[in-house]
C-alpha cells in the first residue's frame, strides 16, 4: 500500500488528488543486533533503499508530484546530487509528465544518472555544485512554470514524515535516539514533524533525540559555516548549503539532540560493517549515521542500552563504484576442481 492510501487521513490528500502511487513506504525496520551489540545499544535500521527507485526520496517525491498533478502541473524540475533526480524522473514517467534534472557535473555517482536517464528524464549537467544547480531549478520553475519537486517543495516534507510513523507503529513507540545522514537537511526536520505529530495523536509516548550526521567535507551544520566547495565520498550528502538548514537545527535543539561529522574513512569502514556484520548494502551517505555512533561509542558518549533508530536512506547499488574501490577483487582460477580446493585453502 502506498504512503497516499495508508496516510491519507494524515496527509493533505483531497478528492481531486490524483491517486499517484509505486509502493513506496512500508519499508523494513531490521534489528541489526550482531552491530548493536558491539555498541551496546539496541540498533534498527530503516532501510529506505527498498523503495522503488532505492531511496528515501519516494514517500516524499509521491506527495509533491500528486500536489502538483492536482494543480495543473505540465512537467517537472528538479536540482538533485542524484538520488531525487531517480524519484523525480520515475514518478513524472508514472503520470506521463516531463522531467528536467539539473546535476552537478561529475559529481552524480553513475548508478542514480543511469536511473534518470531510463526513466525518461531530460537531464541537464551544470557547471556548479547543487547550490548552485538548485539555485538555477528554482529560476526555471518560475519562468517556465515547472514544477519544482526539490524540498523547497513544502508537500516532499510532509509525506517524508511518514517514515516516522512506521517507526513508531513497528516499535509500539518512539525511539531513544534517531540517527540520520544530513545533506541538504529536510529530511531531519520531516522525521522529527512525524514524531512530534504520532505523540500528539496519542500514536505513541516519547519523542527521539534527533542525532544528524554529516561528511566532514561538507559540515555546515557542524561548523556552523556553509561550505562553498563540498567534497566527500557520500555525494548524497555533499551539499555545502543546506536549504533546510533552520529546520534541522530547530529540530535538533527541540529533540535535546546534536549534529556530529564523520570522515570518508570512517563513512566507508562503516558500509563494510554494515554489509558483512549486518547483511545490508548502504550507499555512502546512508553509513554516515553508523560511523557516527562508532564515533561516539569511542568517545564514551553513546547512552548505554539506547535503542536507537538508524535512517539507512539509499541503496549501496545506488554507487556501486565506490563499494568496489574497498573490496578484494574476485579470485580468477582455473576450471578444475584442484584450482577450487587450492583457492578454497587460501
Amino acid at each position: 500500500m502506498g504512503v497516499l492510501k495508508r496516510y491519507g487521513e494524515y496527509l493533505p490528500v483531497t478528492k481531486k488528488t490524483p491517486a499517484v502511487n509505486l509502493e513506496e513506504g512500508s519499508t523494513p525496520l531490521v534489528l541489526l543486533d550482531r552491530i548493536g551489540s558491539s555498541l551496546g545499544i539496541e540498533l534498527w535500521g530503516k532501510l529506505e533503499g527498498c523503495n522503488p527507485t532505492g531511496s528515501f526520496k519516494d514517500r516524499g517525491m509521491v506527495l509533491a508530484v500528486a500536489k502538483a498533478m492536482e494543480d495543473g502541473a505540465s512537467a517537472f524540475v528538479c536540482a538533485s546530487t542524484g538520488n531525487t533526480s531517480a524519484s523525480a524522473a520515475a514518478y513524472a514517467a508514472h503520470v506521463g509528465a516531463p522531467c528536467y534534472v539539473l546535476l552537478p557535473s561529475g559529481k552524480v555517482a553513475m548508478g542514480k544518472l543511469a536511473q534518470a536517464l531510463i526513466y525518461g528524464a531530460r537531464v541537464i549537467a551544470v557547471d556548479g555544485n547543487f547550490d548552485r544547480t538548485l539555485e538555477m531549478a528554482r529560476e526555471a520553475s518560475a519562468k517556465c512554470g515547472f514544477a519544482i519537486v526539490n524540498s523547497v517543495n513544502p508537500y516532499r516534507l510532509i509525506s517524508q514524515r511518514t517514515g516516522a510513523w512506521e517507526i513508531c507503529e513497528s516499535l509500539g513507540d518512539a525511539p531513544d535516539l534517531h540517527a540520520i545522514p544530513v545533506g541538504n537537511a529536510g529530511n531531519i526536520s520531516a522525521y522529527w514533524a512525524g514524531y512530534k505529530e504520532f505523540r500528539e495523536r496519542g500514536r505513541s509516548k516519547k519523542l527521539p533525540r534527533m542525532m544528524g550526521f554529516q561528511a566532514e567535507g561538507a559540515a555546515p551544520l557542524v561548523t556552523g559555516m556553509a561550505c562553498p566547495v563540498p567534497e566527500t565520498v557520500a555525494t548524497a550528502i555533499r551539499i555545502g548549503n543546506p536549504v533546510s538548514a533552520h529546520l534541522a537545527r530547530e529540530a535538533v535543539r527541540e529533540s535535546g539532540g546534536e549534529f556530529n561529522s564523520v570522515t570518508d574513512a570512517e563513512i566507508l569502514e562503516a558500509q563494510k560493517i554494515l554489509a558483512a556484520r549486518g547483511g545490508i548494502f548502504a550507499e555512502p551517505a546512508s553509513c554516515a549515521p553508523l560511523a557516527g555512533l562508532i564515533k561516539l561509542k569511542k568517545s564514551g558518549l553513546l547512552p548505554e542500552g539506547s535503542r536507537v533508530v538508524m535512517v539507512l536512506t539509499g541503496n549501496g547499488l545506488k554507487d556501486p563504484d565506490t563499494a568496489l574501490s574497498q573490496v578484494e577483487k574476485p579470485v580468477a582460477i582455473g576450471g578444475t576442481i584442484e584450482d577450487l580446493m587450492e583457492a578454497l585453502r587460501q
